[in-house]
């Protein structure tokens, strides 16, 4: 039913509209000065002018404006791999067996799977069938709930955060694929500059007190030139050699995605399966280690006291997000350029589990070479890395210490790796990239429509991400990167998760949302409805608590924890500085609920209320993609008072009809 403001409630727009003027057509008769109320109002006569039609029933309808056609993929293999791809990235190959390590091995898997199936599944879903059921971007996808749409461009912001600094990590891999041409690898104790440091005829870990070890000299003086900088205020000059790996991984970026998602959608093919084969090779490779069953025995054996550590849980709903995803808009994008018949619930569940298993399926790869660091120093496995070291965060520094163990520092082994893993972060990179570009283009409709025009702003806008990310490859670069890293999907990302998930929950309606997802499927079957009760029992209680107990820890855990990296710690306007990039994130969500309802007329109420309506555009896109909208649609009940003017011909016949009677 639609009210003065222009916002529909219920059912297809489009079939909304067209009932009105069906309505009006047949229940508008042209009267002579005699006015009929129905519907229960009170009836009134009143003079007319001459007879004649209301002219608002012979006024042409408005022509809306040209719908520009959407992309669709090309098949949904490729929609499935660049979903694949753009959750399956280096968070799951060193963050989630970094995790595992630091919380006690097979223990963290408890709390992770917890989290998997009570948040991160359910947030999955949401995002797929909010981008397919609107096929709209993070911003326009919004029109369901005006309200709200600070979460889109929140959502923008993150992903601009997050594309600024992990385009720098390619840029590293680059660099590490290019030294691993020479012969010995200039990080290997066989390299002549390193004779120094490897005398003895084993690897120095200054981890472990040591000294500074081939592949930690590398990483500091060579890669990055970070011993030439005193800090956050200090960045010193560009190093060129890195700012030539950032630019070509821009240029190979600009190049995927210079056609969308008929080019991107292509290159997945390979970028979203290669990564697999690696994994294979490495598991093969480390169990024909000696001690590697060590490892594997760490990996998988349980300490159970852990799971009273509030920490290992927090880590557990971090990984989950930051493997997943969510609430970057690059779920929502590649979803928006689904065909609206397909089965999200099958294709996040098919995601979501591959995703889950490339975590569990890594940690073998990496625990069986931890086993055998830890045989070849006759220390347990849970001894043979520190924990608290900036391997945390890198995974330069944390897996190249583990290729430094492996037999002879291949060169094969070394290009074999950082092929890998350029392939998990550039697959990563579309998803954010399509993410941001989805969204303007969605509010631009006409660079859409123009392809010189959209190679334009693709080309501009990676240009300006080159040019920003220049400042992350100084000498003091890294200390800027960890500072984004830190604060880009931190508190601001759970803020805008939690706000979707209320929003779509409570203002959009969960029942509704539900039956998008029903119309969507077209043929639900009962295991379908059966697992949206179990998602709607998520999204309404479980999701929203544990999205507040992570908020509540990040909060306490920032508090508390200063931010370093490695022995610097940041000053206190650094941290400031982080804790305003992920405010800027979430503050979008106040800002423009202000604007939208100051948009709206009325009391504050009937403001709230109209803002939270979807907008007559809402589902328009979907209505000429499949016609079973129509058929499973109930045509909307429209009551309003209509208007009947009476002519005198009508009076003859009345009198003319009570003679005949009598």
């Amino acid at each position: 039913m639609q009210d003065e403001s222009g916002k529909a409630r219920l059912g297809s727009p489009a079939e909304a509209s067209a009932t009105t003027a069906q309505v009006g057509v047949e229940n508008s008769v042209d009267l002579n000065g005699h006015t009929v109320t129905q519907n229960g109002h009170n009836s009134t006569a009143t003079p007319a002018p001459q007879p004649q039609f209301d002219s608002r029933a012979q006024s042409p309808a408005p022509t809306p404006a040209p719908i520009i056609p959407r992309e669709q993929w090309g098949g949904k293999y490729e929609f499935l791999l660049s979903c694949i791809g753009y959750c399956v990235g280096l968070g799951n190959v060193w963050r989630f067996p970094y995790l595992c390590y630091r919380n006690g091995g097979g223990v963290f898997l408890i709390p992770y799977f917890i989290m998997l199936f009570v948040t991160g599944v359910p947030l999955f879903l949401m995002e797929l069938s909010l981008g397919q059921y609107g096929a709209a971007g993070p911003i326009t996808v919004w029109k369901c709930c005006p309200l709200l749409k600070g979460i889109g461009i929140g959502m923008l912001c993150v992903s601009i955060l997050v594309c600024l600094y992990y385009n720098v990590i390619i840029a590293w891999t680059f660099y590490y694929l290019g030294s691993s041409l020479q012969s010995p690898l200039p990080w290997s104790c066989d390299a002549v500059a390193n004779v120094g440091l490897c005398g003895n005829g084993t690897t120095g870990n200054s981890s472990t007190g040591k000294g500074l070890s081939p592949t930690e000299k590398f990483w500091n003086e060579r890669v990055l030139g970070v011993v030439l900088s005193e800090g956050l205020n200090d960045p010193g000059p560009v190093r060129w050699p890195l700012a030539l790996c950032l630019l070509a991984a821009w240029i190979i970026i600009f190049l995927c995605m210079l056609k969308g998602i008929r080019s991107s959608g292509k290159v997945v093919y390979v970028t979203a399966t290669f990564p697999y084969f690696v994994l294979i090779v490495l598991i093969i490779r480390g169990a024909t280690l000696e001690g590697s069953l060590q490892g594997i025995a760490f990996y998988l054996t349980p300490d159970w006291s852990r799971l009273a550590n509030a920490q290992v849980w927090n880590d557990a709903a971090s990984q989950v997000f930051y493997s997943l995803g969510i609430g970057v808009g690059g779920l929502l994008s590649m979803a928006s350029y689904n065909k609206f018949d397909n089965n999200v619930i099958r294709d996040t569940l098919i995601i979501t589990t591959g995703n889950c298993s490339t975590s569990f399926f890594a940690g073998f790869a990496i625990f069986s070479i931890l086993g055998h660091m830890a045989w070849k120093k006759g220390v347990p496995v849970g001894e043979v890395a520190d924990t608290g070291s900036y391997c945390a965060h890198f995974v330069y520094a944390f897996l190249n210490l583990m290729y430094s163990y492996l037999p002879s520092g291949s060169v094969f082994w070394s290009i074999l790796f950082f092929l890998m893993l350029f392939m998990l972060g550039i697959d990563t990179l579309f998803g954010n990239m399509e993410g941001i570009t989805t969204a303007v283009l969605d509010e631009f409709p006409h660079l859409r429509a123009n392809t010189l025009h959209k190679s334009l702003f693709l080309g501009a806008l990676c240009f300006c991400f080159y040019l920003m990310g220049l400042l992350l490859v100084t000498n003091g670069g890294i200390y800027w990167f960890t500072l984004i890293d830190s604060f880009s999907t931190s508190f601001g990302l759970i803020i805008i998760t939690l706000f979707m998930c209320i929003g779509i929950s409570f203002f959009y309606g969960v029942n509704q949302f539900c039956q998008d997802i029903i119309d969507m499927i077209r043929h639900c079957p009962p295991w379908c409805t059966k697992v949206l009760l179990y998602f709607k029992a998520c999204w309404v209680f479980c999701t929203p608590f544990l999205l507040l107990f992570i908020l509540t820890y990040i909060f306490i855990e920032m508090y508390r924890t200063p931010l370093k990296y490695g022995s610097y710690v940041y000053p206190l306007w650094g941290k400031a500085l982080g804790v305003c990039m992920g405010a800027t994130c979430c503050l979008q969500i106040p800002i423009w609920a202000i604007v939208a309802i100051s948009k709206e007329t009325g009391t504050l109420k009937e403001r709230f209320q109209k803002s939270i309506r979807p907008l007559n555009s809402w589902r328009v896109n979907n209505l000429d993609s499949t016609p079973r909208v129509e058929e499973h649609t109930e045509a909307e009940r429209v009551e309003a008072p209509f208007t009947v003017t009476l002519t005198d011909m009508d009076f003859t016949a009345m009198t003319w009809e009570e003679g005949s009677q009598a």
